[in-house]
């Protein structure tokens, strides 16, 4: 019974575990490089700000100057920031695997695809976050508001201080918003997931971890993951293609 509850076998669910692990040992190389390269991911962080100026889109520290009074506001921010880009994305993942297997594979593409990318902007352009800057106007709201420091070594172990461009939290919101609001069976789950990515935004930019730009970095990683998951699909059409669900393709 219990090795009938894996779609696929539990050899099949295993390999999907070693690819995001594998995945994720990648991004611990790139850490190491990064973390050795403070400077450069100043002088990043800088021309970001030096282009948001230019451009007259730097509006984040106002923002946050004006949200930092309203304690409640920072809290969800904060723990919705701790909290979601993992969580959120690992529930509906293993939901998606279980239970709506034949979507899995398709958004298990775009997920590597928007990985490895990630990597390769993190080792190309390390950037500090906005949070590390303070003299620019920025409040850490983590380490501020929780006392939580969010470069302390065990907290190190797990997260890239200098991966800001680009927003990975922003990229992941999306490659599960779209699918999610896909195959949403009611109204109120379709509005979560339509309003998931501008709540991750509002987070990521409230609590000082990324600038607009990173954002939108994110969110274009995610539309190259996209593309390029609709292609691997021409690889393998019975297996890695979306498929429209019965009551889409009943309408």
């Amino acid at each position: 019974m219990i090795r009938d509850f894996a779609p696929r076998g539990w050899f099949d669910a295993g390999l999907q575990f070693f690819l995001f692990f594998a995945v994720y040992q990648g991004y611990q190389v790139v850490r190491g490089l990064t973390d050795g390269n403070p400077e450069v991911a100043f002088a990043n962080a800088q021309r970001l700000i030096d282009l948001e100026k230019g451009t007259g889109t730097f509006f984040e520290p106002g923002f946050q100057d004006a949200l930092l009074d309203h304690a409640w506001v920072i809290d969800f921010a904060n723990f919705m920031y701790m909290n979601s880009h993992f969580v959120v994305t690992t529930t509906f993942l293993t939901w998606l695997y279980f239970f709506r297997n034949e979507h899995f594979y398709f958004v298990r593409n775009m997920f590597m695809v928007a990985m490895v990318v990630a990597l390769a902007c993190y080792a190309a352009f390390p950037t500090a976050p906005p949070r590390l800057i303070p003299e620019a106007g920025f409040t850490d709201t983590i380490a501020v508001f929780t006392g939580l420091p969010q470069d302390s070594e065990t907290v190190g172990m797990l997260v890239n201080k200098y991966a800001a461009v680009p927003s990975m939290h922003i990229a992941f919101s999306l490659m599960i918003a779209v699918p999610g609001m896909a195959l949403a069976s009611n109204a109120l789950a379709r509005m979560w997931w339509s309003a998931y990515p501008l709540i991750v935004l509002f987070v990521i930019v409230v609590t000082g971890n990324h600038f607009w730009l990173d954002a939108a970095a994110g969110a274009a990683v995610a539309c190259v993951a996209a593309v390029t998951a609709g292609q691997l699909a021409r690889v393998r059409p019975d297996h890695w293609a979306w498929r429209e669900s019965p009551a889409t393709t009943t309408a």
